[in-house]
């Protein structure tokens, strides 16, 4: 039988206590394990909430971003849009991105053609000869910012040829000038006093304006050929404003007359009764303001100034009807003189005859000339400032000899009685189908 020993009680306890200690210590490290792997996985859930806080606010941020971007390209492309200097270089052109160029006053027709403004027939000719009108207008939209400009500049003791080159420079820069496509219509006519019209300093002329002078601004602008011919007076001295509201209105009320089917001697008629209504004091003299009865508005054609057409300012004019689709310069003329011109002073203005045929020419100077002539102006008229310009010399001769020819029509400067006052004003209208445009209408006249 084996013998059992008995362990003290003390020693169980102390057993015991160990025992429960190794447990809690294995207990403790098991729970440290898994608070680890619990943190880990918080951890590296936290981490990607983190990152995807971080991606939306990125997201956000380049969001806005290109909102603000968007926002700068509108704004800069707002900003973009050119505005005319001072002095006008920026070509017209550039001024109306979408091609589209302001349309002049409307003036609808009356009595038997009011019809034509519903006619769907007519508005469908209109859609058909929408080309012409936006180059025409484009032509009047640079007549009116060049005419702005230079009535801004304009003082007494202006040298005249400056006056012309700072004008035509004007028009070359804004029409965006381009051989016979675009280009000045004919030479800047600035007829003082008496010369009622065709007068440009030629070279080497000293003319300054004077405060006393009435000056007569008349130029053309043209795109394809379709040209604008228009012109206003300018008279520094108040005393000569009757003189100027005269012809003004004189103008405007033929303007107001013209249609389709109307008679051009009804328009010189309705002309001559207002301009010579007007009574102008100058000195202390009264004079009554005649209408120049040989001098006329016409019909203007592509690259043809005179298409045929006369419109009188006087009545007892031509039976002729105007007709729709036609362009029109109606032009008055005022003076205080005897209302009658004549040829006289230094000629200035020529234009190649636009139905001239083949002419043999001996001289090849003359040869030379012509080509240049064809070249740079065709049937357009010209000056001979503009000779000077494009490099030509000692071409008197050979001119007179195109002249001589026939090839080639001298325009001398046209003259009242010496001592008189001459004021014109001149717009162009185009007879549309359903409604008459002024073309060349202006916030100034």
């Amino acid at each position: 039988m084996a013998h059992r020993i008995r362990i003290p009680v003390v020693v169980k306890l102390f057993i015991r206590i160990q025992v429960i200690s190794e447990m809690a210590e294995e207990c403790c490290a098991k729970m440290s394990v898994e608070d680890s792997s619990a943190d880990q996985i918080n951890g590296s859930s936290a981490s990607n909430e983190a990152v995807a806080k971080l991606d939306e606010l990125s997201l956000d941020q380049t969001g806005d971003a290109a909102k603000k971007k968007k926002k700068k390209n509108k704004s800069q492309k707002k900003k973009e849009l050119p505005k005319q200097t001072d002095p006008p270089s920026v070509p017209v052109a550039d001024l109306f991105p979408s091609g589209e160029f302001p349309e002049g006053e409307i003036q609808q027709y009356k009595d038997d053609n009011l019809w034509r403004t519903t006619s769907e027939e007519k508005r469908e000719l209109e859609r058909l000869e929408k080309p012409i009108y936006n180059s025409v207008r484009q032509a009047a939209e640079v007549h009116r910012q060049v005419r702005a400009y230079i009535k801004r500049i304009l003082k007494p003791g202006i040298l005249m040829t400056d006056l012309c080159e700072t004008l035509e420079d004007t028009v070359r820069k804004l029409i965006s000038e381009n051989g016979l496509q675009a280009g000045i219509a004919f030479p800047t006519g600035c007829s003082l006093n008496w010369v009622a019209a065709h007068w440009t300093p030629n070279g080497g002329d000293n003319t300054v304006l004077q405060y006393d002078d009435v000056m007569k601004l008349d130029f053309g602008t043209h795109i394809d050929g379709h040209i604008v011919d228009c012109a206003f007076t300018v008279a520094f001295n108040p005393m000569f404003d009757p003189l100027l509201e005269a012809s003004r209105e004189a103008t405007n009320t033929g303007i107001k007359e013209a249609g389709i089917d109307v008679r051009l001697c009804d328009v010189g008629a309705a002309i001559q009764e207002v301009m010579e209504s007007y009574e102008v004091v100058i000195n202390g003299k009264v004079f009554q303001v005649k209408s120049i009865r040989n001098l006329n508005g016409h019909s203007i054609g592509p690259y043809q100034i005179h298409a045929g057409k006369s419109v009188p300012i006087v009545k007892g004019g031509e039976q002729t009807k105007m007709e729709e689709g036609e362009f029109y310069a109606i032009e008055t003329f005022g003076s205080t003189g005897k209302g009658f011109v004549r040829e006289d002073l230094e000629c200035s203005h020529y234009m190649k005859n636009f139905d001239v045929g083949h002419v043999s020419l001996r001289l090849p100077r003359a040869k030379q000339l012509l080509a240049t002539i064809n070249k740079n102006f065709s049937t357009l008229a010209f000056c001979r400032r503009y000779l000077d310009r494009l490099g030509e010399t000692k071409y008197l001769m050979a001119l007179k000899n195109l002249c001589d020819a026939g090839i080639v029509q001298p325009y001398p400067p046209l003259c009242d009685v010496k001592g008189s006052y001459v004021s014109q004003f001149e717009h162009t209208i185009l007879l549309r189908p359903t409604c008459k445009e002024v073309v060349s209408r202006g916030d100034d006249y």
